[in-house]
């Protein structure tokens, strides 16, 4: 359930390459010393279901399965990690030596059947890097440049019709380790020593899976069909059928290669744009934003400047003694000046979505800024989404802050009430909707279920920090005086007149949320290709641009949409304002049904729970903090303007 993670979502331009800062310590390993190759979840795009690897009979390491030590963000995210049998040490290799033999029954053979028709990956940890697999085009004949981490656990062979003829298994992999001798090694010995035997730092892990029906040397054990590239495909690509019970043996070779890539660039082979996406679609993204607010910019301008300018300068203007006897009558925005403040309908709900939006804009934004400033690799699992739920929790002292200056405003008695649906309302509501959706999970027995121990940490953070410290917030938000208001609010509510078909509310507000959506659904486009396709998503510092486009792009079309409406003699802002740039979030949940009927395949009735339901609650997110921008902008806009006004 680490989709929740990606709601932000998600240096500047060129933290395109990986680089790392403290926290993440390059290690040496000397000739001989043991090298741990690590196991995590199997997973499939297929399905969004992780499994633990020992969920299928594959070979245990002597002494029995460890789980490896987590933190909260991985076991957050579904990270499994467990030790394997692979007996791997520097610089030696490893010619199809064997793991195990096992013999399957009809039943372990369908479980893996199972996994291979539903696509599933097998992901290996060597020195905290995961396993790279080449990975082949759709029409089988071309090894495309790019890499992605995990293996396909097996194969269907197709005949030259296409129809299906039977199951394969890979039951061979070749770990290649890349490695990289530091220069201040070098610098230690001779010239005449060779380096290949100095300490080295690993700098890549490939794997290239091999199906094989291998024949053993009973008297010596050694295994007689050791695959190489140039043997026939039918041998070594789908030679180890498992549609029915048999005898799998299990295999493995191990290459050391010497690399020119420094330990600090060695994430780069996943997140280089050569590989699988260019920046060229980031800038295009990028500049179609910019686009929008500078059309934007020049609308709110002209508003600003030429409009308000003209309004401004004949409500000021003293009348001459014709037009006092004419009486001609006023238009205009000025006239709402005795009902513009009026506090709004359900006051309470509002200073809650208030606060809320505040906290969630701070959390997306804090993230974004430390991700592109390098804090975030994804060396460190798990970070993310510890960042996020950390944010969230210290950032109830503004949700209590914002959401009482609000309520104080509308003359709010209940501000206990208030604090308290504060902290409880929406956080609630999404801990309610993850509730549900772990339950899905566990039933199906995925290993991205939040164990009992983790949900008991979570809300512990919730209810010992992120709670008292809305209730903190809330207290210096009452303590603290209001601005007075520009104008008076009058005791008799004014007649608002009929508004003409285009500037009905509902119009106003779905037209509203387009722009805003528009400005970032590309990036949108990557950043779920991220989350649901199990792609590294790297590129912050462009994600940070998008995001502060995002902000002016809502906060102007917001300002344009409520001079309209004012200039209409219609005063009902409040909830307008919020819902005009909040609309976008339904924009995007109409996108992620686009997205899942054109790039996903999920057959399975729960992977579409799980997508809509991990989908609701980012557009839910998604539409608080773009909510919240919208009033405030508004709010700003309103009081500069009646502040600049003679009012009688």
């Amino acid at each position: 359930s680490g989709k929740v993670a990606v709601v932000a979502a998600a240096a500047l331009v060129g933290a395109a390459n990986g680089f790392y800062l403290p926290g993440v310590a390059p290690k040496e390993y000397a000739e001989g010393d043991e090298v741990l190759l690590k196991v995590n979840k199997m997973t499939s795009s297929r399905t969004q279901l992780p499994y633990d690897y020992y969920d299928l009979p594959f070979c245990e390491p002597e002494g029995g399965v460890q789980d490896m030590a987590e933190n909260l963000g991985e076991i957050l995210t579904g990270n499994v990690i467990q030790n394997s049998p692979f007996k791997i040490r520097m610089y030696e290799e490893v010619q199809c030596d064997i793991l195990c033999v096992k013999k399957y029954t009809d039943k372990e053979a369908q479980m893996f059947v199972e996994k291979i028709d539903e696509q599933y990956l097998i992901n290996m940890i060597m020195d905290n890097l995961p396993a790279a697999y080449k990975t082949i085009s759709e029409d089988h004949t071309q090894e495309l440049a790019y890499y992605s981490h995990g293996f396909p656990l097996g194969g269907t062979v197709v005949n030259d019709a296409g129809v299906q003829m039977s199951k394969f298994l890979n039951n061979h992999v070749t770990v290649t380790v890349r490695y990289h001798i530091p220069d201040f090694e070098k610098k230690d010995v001779s010239e005449t020593v060779s380096f290949s035997n100095l300490p080295g730092r690993i700098v890549g892990l490939f794997v290239e899976p091999y199906s094989v029906k291998h024949r053993v040397d009973k008297a010596t054990n050694k295994v007689l069909t050791c695959p190489v590239e140039t043997d026939a495909p039918e041998l070594v690509k789908y030679g180890m059928p498992i549609d029915k019970g048999t005898e799998v043996t299990w295999t493995y070779s191990v290459v050391w290669e010497p690399s020119p890539i420094k330990w600090a660039s060695r994430w780069d082979v996943y997140l280089s744009s050569k590989n699988k996406r260019s920046d060229e679609v980031h800038w295009f993204s990028i500049i179609n934003s910019l686009l929008i607010v500078v059309f934007l910019t020049g609308m709110v301008a002209m508003i600003l400047m030429r409009t308000l300018y003209k309004d401004l300068s004949r409500y000021n203007r003293v009348p001459t003694e014709e037009e006092k006897a004419e009486e001609r009558e006023e238009t205009g925005w000025k006239l709402v000046h005795g009902d513009v403040f009026r506090p709004p309908s359900h006051p309470m709900l509002f200073a809650v979505t208030i606060g809320t939006g505040a906290q969630v804009l701070g959390m997306a934004l804090s993230t974004i800024l430390f991700a592109a400033l390098g804090f975030l690799s994804p060396a460190n699992r798990g970070s993310l989404m510890i960042s996020l739920l950390l944010l969230f929790m210290f950032l109830g002292i503004a949700s209590g802050y914002f959401s009482a200056r609000t309520y104080k405003m509308f003359n709010g008695a209940q501000w206990r009430q208030c604090t308290l649906l504060t902290a409880l309302l929406y956080p609630g509501l999404v801990c309610g909707c993850l509730f549900v959706l772990n339950l899905v999970i566990w039933a199906e027995g995925s290993s991205s279920a939040i164990p009992f121990g983790s949900m008991v940490a979570v809300l512990s953070l919730w209810f010992c920090i992120s709670v008292p410290l809305t209730f903190l917030g809330a207290f210096y938000g009452y303590k603290r005086d209001l601005d007075k208001q520009p104008v008076q609010t009058q005791d008799i509510p004014r007649a608002i007149p009929e508004q003409p078909w285009y500037m009905s509310p509902y119009l106003t507000i779905l037209v509203g949320g387009v722009l805003p959506f528009g400005a970032v659904f590309v990036e949108l486009f990557f950043i779920l290709s991220s989350i649901w396709l199990d792609q590294y998503y790297y590129v912050f510092g462009f994600l940070l641009l998008v995001f502060i486009i995002l902000i002016i792009t809502c906060a102007e079309i917001t300002i344009v949409l409520c001079y309209f409406q004012l200039c209409g003699e219609d005063y009902h802002w409040w909830w307008r304002s919020l819902l005009t740039s909040g609309s976008s979030a339904l924009y995007l949940f109409l996108y992620s049904v686009f997205y899942f009927s054109n790039r996903l395949k999920m057959d399975l009735f729960v992977s579409a729970v799980l997508y809509f339901g991990y989908m609701f609650i980012l557009s839910l997110l998604f539409f608080l903090a773009t909510g919240v921008i919208g009033y405030f902008a508004c709010h700003w806009f309103i009081t500069k303007i009646f502040a600049s006004v003679k009012v009688d």
